[in-house]
């Protein structure tokens, strides 16, 4: 039945990312009690799976994120990705966030290739592994433009390749999309989903789009707020690979309309 909420995840395969009684907070001026952004997160994340996550603005999407990146510590309980601390994890981890960052004086080529050059990667290598990745996101004829000769959604794809540059193990994406034209949105997603196939890594995104989170996910986490929990926990039914066929079937549309409905709960 599609949209029922399960623990179950897919694809079946071993604990990759682990969430045990993760709480966040942050300390107030004038010795108020800190303020509680997460509070209580139990999860665990198998090898290769997509999750979204989804809810109310500050529920503390994007913190999980920066908690899973060691951007920030956690304040009670612990994270561990393969069995390492975030902070000892950022070798296989690479974020995308909703700005592409690209540096405006380097080409696209130059900026795919800058993780690549900080980590000493000699510059045959470099142009090697840079002309597969920008082949890889369909970028090569872009090679030697700035990002001010570029599209928004192009600019995204630079991001993605320079993302993917190091071979992550995990992928974590803080709406990366969320700019974005509909139509640049629903080929991006499609050209995601084609990646994590290619590549095999595990994903955790966000995202203020049911449907988004629905078409790319094996699971849709919705949070609530104040502090952010995690309320419902909804299995995707729909069989990969998606398509743009598949925002057309019934199936697809009875799940978005049930993690919708879910969405609106933890609103009230």
């Amino acid at each position: 039945m599609p949209g029922v909420e399960t623990p179950i995840a897919a694809p079946p395969s071993r604990p990759y990312i682990c969430f045990d009684g993760v709480a966040k907070r942050y300390a107030q001026r004038g010795g108020s009690a800190p303020a509680s952004i997460l509070e209580g997160i139990d999860l665990t994340v198998q090898e290769g799976e997509f999750v979204s996550l989804i809810g109310p603005s500050g529920c503390g999407k994007s913190t999980m994120l920066k908690l899973v990146a060691g951007l920030t510590p956690v304040s009670a309980g612990s994270i561990r990705i393969e069995g390492l601390t975030p902070e000892n994890a950022r070798e296989i981890v690479s974020f995308i966030f909703q700005d592409p960052t690209l540096l405006p004086w380097r080409t696209v080529e130059q900026n795919v290739a800058l993780r690549l050059e900080l980590e000493g990667v000699t510059r045959i290598r470099r142009q090697e592994k840079v002309a597969s990745l920008l082949e890889l996101v369909g970028l090569s004829h872009a090679a030697g433009s700035y990002p001010r000769q570029l599209s928004g959604g192009m600019k995204m794809r630079v991001s993605i390749a320079r993302a993917l540059s190091t071979r992550p193990r995990v992928l974590l994406m803080d709406e990366p999309f969320a700019a974005l034209d509909e139509i640049s949105r629903d080929r991006l997603n499609e050209e995601m989903l084609r990646l994590q196939a290619e590549q095999g890594w595990t994903a955790m995104f966000v995202t203020h789009s049911v449907a988004e989170a629905v078409f790319l996910s094996h699971r849709v986490l919705v949070l609530s707020a104040h502090p952010g929990r995690i309320a419902h926990e909804v299995a995707v039914p729909l069989p990969y690979p998606r398509t743009a066929e598949t925002r057309l079937t019934p199936e697809f549309e009875q799940v978005v309309a049930h993690v919708s409905r879910l969405l609106r709960g933890v609103h009230r």
